[in-house]
Order: C-alpha cells, then structure tokens, then sequence
C-alpha cells in the first residue's frame, strides 16, 4: 500500500501540472496577438513571417462587423440613387452644356461671355437664377433666359436652394448633358471648344471634395445628422461645380440627405457655423459616387489672402502673366483648417492625364471686363 501511495503521489501532481502549462500558453499568446495588433510589424520579411501573404491585422482574421440596418428613407433614397447612377447615360444628338449663372442682379460680363458663347449656337444653354433684381440684357443668349428666382443668403440653405433650382430648369432640356454653376464674377479661360471638349468627353463630375479634421471642416458637422450622415463621411469643398447630367439627377431626387443639411448644417447650430453649400455635395457624392467625382473645381479661387472672401482681382490685376498663371496649374491644392495646416497635393488628372485644372476664374471685379475684353482672343488659345 505504501508503494501504491508513492507511485500516486507524482502522477497526481503531474496531473495538476497539465492545465498550468495550457494556461500559460494561452496567456502568452493572448499577449503576442495583443501586442501584435497594437504594434504591428512595419518590416515585410517579419510579416511574412506570420503570414504568408504579408502584413495583417486581428481585424482581418476575424468577421466584418454587421452593418447598420437603414431605415426606410434611406432604403428609398438609396434604390433611388443607385438606379440613376446604373441608368446608361441618355444620348443625345445634340449634347449642349447648360451655363447656369447665380448671380445677385446684374450681370457684369455679359459682354465676355457673350463673345465665348458666339459661334456656338445649339451646343449650349443658359439659365440666370437673380436673386435680388432682374437685370436687363443686352446680349440674345440671356434673354429670357432667367428663371424663377428666390432670395438668397450667404451661408444659408437658400444657396444650395437656388442650385438645385437652376439643375431642375436645366434637366427639362434633354440635351442638357454637362451643367455648370458660375457666378456674376466668373470669367471663362479658354475658348468655347476648348471648354466644351474638356466637360463633355469625360465621364466624370468635376466637384470639389476634401476631407478637412480642422474648425471649418469636421469641426462643423453635427450628430444630429445621424445616423444617415456619419462624421466620417463630412466633406467640405468650393460650391462651383460642374456635373455631368446623371449626377444632376441625383442631385434634385434627393430629399433625405439635404434635409439633413437644411436643418443641422447652418450658422449658429451646435455653437457652430456650418455652411450648407460647402458641405452638402461633397458629402452627398463622397457618400455615394466617389470615384465619378474629381475631387476639385475647374473653377479658380485664389484664398492665399487667407480671409473669409477669395481674392478679388480688379482692372490693373488682369493681364496676361495673371491667366497665363491660372492656366498653367496642374494640381489641386486643400488646406486643412486644424492647428496642422497640412497641403493636400492632387494632379488634376483628366482621364488619366495631368491636364489644366481650371476652366473658369473669379472673383474679377466689374472694372476688369475692359482688360479682360482686350486679351480674351489672345489667352484662350490651348
């Protein structure tokens, strides 16, 4: 019995022995997966070490997190959306670019633009949005071509109101594939072909959109967005578009996501001062079409004064050396508005290649149209 009892007595302590090793083996490699997820491997050959197909993280092995149940307007809106964007575009035989001017009252380069549109009857429409007085034309493209016209107010929803009002005058016109928004101080840079050729045969809409962590970027977005708007998805970008007829489309189907803007994206909200038109679409086609978007305007702001209002260019300002300059940029420029100002660098690139960002320029003061009279034949040339 004695033997017995000395033989039981290692086995019995050997026994106790196996679940300790197991446990410690668990906990060490709890602590390496732990520690492999915090500190990942920055070296190629150490990550192939763990995984033969390169680095990857604990969120990789293991299942995608489920996704948030839409309601029933963003199930609408979204088979809405999707639809249009899947539709092939409408052909045309006669595709036209629709010109759309928000302007206040009168219209200081009329003359300009009279002479860019000359030559090219049926290739382009025009619609006016004047929100404070209608003006009196001179020039047979603007004639009657004004459209019902409400107030607007700077930094206010009724911006992006009178957008939307002059893209759903313009989508009544089938021929209407390409429309752009310009502005009472918007000068055209190139000659009608030029411009035509550069919107027309791209398949993509060219809208500002940039992400910006700063006090005039997310700082302005509001959780009562949520849940169909997310902090994650708030862009910011210049509210001088031009969209291709698709995205037009969209743009006056959608209630959903501008109602959103209307009633959270305003001055004084949250203690913040949000501005609608520099917000809605590029959050909207960051959300649902980023890759059919530029990224930047072919409109050129020049903001290196750094106020609150774009450089204005007045008479002695418009030479040649001033649009030889603006024609000559090739890349988009962001500024983040937080306390890292980072430059966010972009080749502007059309269909693949580097080509002219900007198409149009503002802000030229009315005392500019001489001058800008006087060169228009000459700076237009590619």
């Amino acid at each position: 019995m004695k033997d017995m009892q000395g033989l039981s007595a290692p086995r019995q302590r050997s026994h106790l022995k196996k679940p300790m090793w197991i446990i410690f083996l668990i906990s060490l490699i709890t602590v390496f997966l732990i520690c492999a997820y915090v500190y990942p491997p920055q070296n190629s050959g150490a990550c192939y070490v763990f995984y033969s197909n390169g680095c990857k993280s604990i969120s990789d092995w293991l299942p995608p997190a489920p996704l948030r149940e839409y309601n029933d307007a963003e199930l609408a809106s979204h088979a809405v959306i999707r639809d249009i964007l899947d539709m092939p575009p409408i052909k045309s035989e006669n595709p036209k670019i629709a010109f759309m001017f928000l302007i206040p009252g009168s219209l200081p380069f009329e003359n300009l633009w009279d002479k860019f549109l000359h030559g090219h009857e049926g290739r382009f429409s025009v619609y006016v949005h004047a929100s404070k007085e209608k003006p009196v034309y001179l020039s047979p493209y603007f004639i009657n071509r004004d459209v019902r016209s409400d107030k607007v107010a700077w930094g206010k929803i009724s911006m992006v109101d009178a957008e939307r009002r002059l893209l759903a005058n313009a989508l009544e016109d089938p021929d209407n594939q390409h429309f752009v928004l310009l502005s009472d101080s918007c000068v055209p840079l190139y000659d009608f072909d030029f411009v035509y050729n550069y919107l027309m045969y791209t398949n993509i809409s060219f809208i500002d959109c940039f992400e910006d962590p700063g006090p005039h970027g997310s700082g302005r977005y509001s959780e009562h967005m949520l849940p169909e708007i997310e902090k994650k998805d708030f862009r910011k970008g210049a509210q001088w578009f031009t969209m291709k007829r698709q995205h037009a489309l969209i743009v006056i189907a959608d209630s959903l996501y501008y109602s959103k803007f209307r009633d959270y994206c305003k001055p004084g909200v949250d203690g913040r001062n949000c501005y609608s038109d520099e917000h809605y679409l590029p959050t909207f086609f960051h959300m649902f079409d980023p890759t059919g978007i530029s990224n930047w305007s072919v409109t050129h702001v020049d903001w290196s004064e750094g106020k609150w209002h774009p450089k204005s260019y007045r008479a002695q300002d418009v030479t040649y050396e001033l649009i030889e300059n603006i024609t000559s940029i090739d890349v988009s420029v962001h500024v983040t508005s937080d306390a890292r100002r980072e430059i966010q660098i972009k080749p502007c690139l059309w269909n693949g290649l580097k080509r002219p960002c900007y198409l149009f320029a503002r802000k030229f003061l009315p005392d500019a149209l001489d001058n800008l009279m006087l060169i228009f034949s000459n700076y237009t040339t590619v």
